[in-house]
Order: C-alpha cells, then structure tokens, then sequence
C-alpha cells in the first residue's frame, strides 16, 4: 500500500489517503449508476487513513439508511460513499486519485443490476455479490 493524494475538479476539496489499499472495486447498484453515470468504481479506505481538506466545500446526502454520498459543492465532483455505523468505511473514488498506477479491479457488488452492455476484462477473476448478498452484509439490523 502506499499513501495517494486527489481532488474534485475545482481543487476546493483535496483528500489524502494513508496506506490506500492496492484493489478496488465497481459497485452496479440503481443508487451508484445514477450518481455516477456508470458503475461506481472505488477502494474501501478506513476512516483513520482518510484525510479531508477544504471539508466546508463539502456537501452530504443520506442515499439509505446506512450510507452517505458526497460531492463538492463548488464544482460537484463525487467525492465518497460511506457507511454511516461508526468506524464506518469510505469509499473512494478511482477517479478523484493524482496518480492510479498499479491498482487492480478485484471485486463487483450488485453484479445482478449491472447492466448487460458492461463487460469487464477478467471478470472471473473478482468476488462478486448480489444485491441480496449486500443488503445482508451491509444493512443495519433490524434486531434491538
């Protein structure tokens, strides 16, 4: 892992990302689709690791009841979706990062909503989950 730095398009809003992981992932859900236009490409990145600057540039919508989307409200860059339990994990857009060399594509969520036009290279060879499979992992419980 090494440390990664990016941006919105404006530059309002620049991230720092410690120890970034190596792999990321696409997820094809109705919610992501919409927000980004295609599959939602991004690394899981502890909170810890992730740091903002320009945060007052920053706007935030609740997309369910266990996540938050948000963007730069200056230039409306996507800037993370992020599971909102504490300790809750960001996920961090490809697209934002200076520099993407050597990161692998190794996992596809909601792959039974992807749509039929999308084919990635090597697709066999990434974890993959339902939309069943992540509701079950990721939804709050229901339970007191």
């Amino acid at each position: 892992m090494s440390d990664r730095s990016g941006h919105c398009i404006c530059g309002a809003v620049r991230l720092h990302v410690a120890d970034f992981p190596p792999e990321f992932g696409a997820c094809h859900c109705e919610t992501c689709r919409r927000w980004t236009g295609s599959a939602f490409l991004a690394a899981t990145v502890p909170p810890e690791r992730v740091h903002v600057a320009g945060g007052d540039h920053v706007a935030r919508f609740r997309s369910s009841d266990w996540a938050e989307r948000a963007w730069c409200a200056r230039c409306g860059t996507n800037l993370w979706y992020r599971l909102t339990r504490p300790g809750g994990a960001y996920e961090i857009p490809i697209g934002l990062l200076d520099d993407t060399r050597g990161l692998k594509f190794s996992s596809e969520i909601y792959v039974d909503c992807r749509p039929d036009c999308f084919a990635y290279e090597g697709t066999a060879a990434r974890a993959t989950m339902t939309r069943a499979e992540c509701f079950e992992k990721f939804a709050p419980s229901t339970e007191e």
